[in-house]
């Protein structure tokens, strides 16, 4: 059997174009329309939005029982459930991000979590988070 030069650079050259096309920017979730799968992109990212805000995964943990700075955010659907007496789920969860401050978990201090969400993700982004989060039951 001949070798074909030709036929075998082309194929690396086709194989290099497809690893490059596959990477994405540092800090980038993949776009995708699925809201559950951005926001559990977005929530693995060690830094979110324009100004470098710490990602969620860096402080919470999704695992029953690992602790971070922040308290692990296993269950974290079922429990916000029942949170607030009236409150839907979503709504605790949105508030839970936008004013961190305002439900604080047992054991974890106010101005510990990083404050201004709001201010550095786009409401869309926020809206993925929360859905991702409620799938966490």
């Amino acid at each position: 059997m001949k070798s074909h030069p030709i036929i075998y650079a082309i194929l690396i050259s086709a194989l290099l174009g497809l690893v490059g096309c596959s990477s994405s920017p540092a800090n980038q979730p993949q776009v995708n329309s699925d809201p559950v799968q951005r926001g559990k992109a977005l929530f693995e990212l060690s830094m979110i939005g324009e100004n470098k805000a710490p990602g969620c995964v860096v402080c919470h943990s999704l695992e029953s029982g690992k602790n971070l700075v922040g308290p692990s955010l296993a269950g974290i659907a079922t429990y916000a459930q029942t949170a607030v007496p009236g409150m839907s789920a979503e709504a605790f969860l949105r508030q839970a991000i936008l004013e961190p401050d305002k439900h604080l978990m047992e054991g974890y201090p106010a101005g510990v979590m990083y404050p201004n969400y709001g201010k550095d993700l786009a409401p869309e982004e926020i809206d993925a988070l929360i859905a991702f989060m409620l799938t966490l039951k």
